[in-house]
């Protein structure tokens, strides 16, 4: 028996696409073809203690075979998942896939960022600004950059924690823009990248967090800042008031340092400066 708890199969549940019965795009025989690689036969009555579609074999499936053998299936029907996003049958959510591939960890045994790394890990670091220059932004960008960053080190002296978080994560998305119209070809090419109608959405309409997610995908940008700074985009988040008061968030130095920090860090990884 997996040891994979309810919340885990509500995260892959969503990714596989199993809400009507289905399996992503499988087919029966193909489903079958599938499991066979790995010595299971899936169609079997074993498998059909829920029902007879392929959404109930697989619960089953995860209910009753051990760890290894649930985490090598699934990891292979996560590589499936994104191929089929790629030519656009399936839309992509890296956020969910993120959250499937650090469950797959766990059952392989392989700690996820999350369980081994904390806050204070993160800004025990060093991280120093680099040389604008390297940026992939031009130079009147690079101008604006430099004024926000001076600003946001005052804010953060200041206490006007609110301000610093705002500040980062504006920089960080303009970077990350210049990034992909330096290199567009590579940014559209990503199996991360967001699609609506089967294509990828145009570098404007792209969000802080699809940058972020695309970027770690190319290798742009460490796992730690992946981590990190999808907590500085929903931070971000509550530049509209009403965000801010429905959720009852109110930002402390604690959480400006690390905004500030995953910016730092951030912009170390975009200029080749850490390593």
């Amino acid at each position: 028996m997996s040891n994979l708890t309810e919340a885990d199969k509500i995260y892959l549940e969503k990714v596989l696409d199993m809400g009507s019965g289905y399996v992503l795009d499988f087919n029966d025989a193909a489903f079958g073809q599938f499991f066979r690689r790995v010595g299971v036969d899936i169609h079997s009555a074993q498998y059909q203690t829920y029902g007879t579609s392929k959404a109930k074999k697989i619960r089953a499936f995860w209910d009753q075979e051990s760890d290894v053998l649930v985490g090598q299936v699934l990891s292979e029907l996560l590589d499936v998942y994104e191929a089929q996003c790629d030519f656009g049958s399936l839309e992509l959510d890296p956020n969910s896939l993120q959250k499937c591939r650090e469950i797959v960890s766990k059952l392989n045994g392989k700690p996820t960022v999350s369980d081994s790394f904390t806050d204070e890990d993160f800004l025990s670091q060093e991280f120093e600004i680099p040389d604008i220059r390297k940026l992939p932004v031009d130079f009147a960008v690079s101008e604006v950059i430099k004024e926000r960053l001076h600003e946001a080190q005052l804010c953060l002296r200041s206490g006007a924690n609110l301000s610093v978080i705002f500040l980062c994560g504006s920089i960080l998305e303009a970077v990350l823009m210049g990034a992909a119209h330096r290199d567009p070809e590579k940014f559209n090419r990503s199996s991360t990248s967001p699609r609506r109608d089967g294509k990828v959405k145009p570098f404007h309409k792209w969000t802080l967090s699809e940058f972020i997610d695309v970027s770690h995908k190319l290798g742009l940008l460490k796992l730690d800042v992946h981590r990190f700074g999808h907590g500085l985009r929903e931070f971000r988040n509550y530049i509209h008031p009403y965000e801010q008061l429905t959720s009852g968030f109110s930002p402390d130095e604690h959480t400006a340092k690390i905004c500030f920090q995953v910016l730092k860090a951030a912009l170390a990884d975009i200029a080749g400066e850490r390593h």
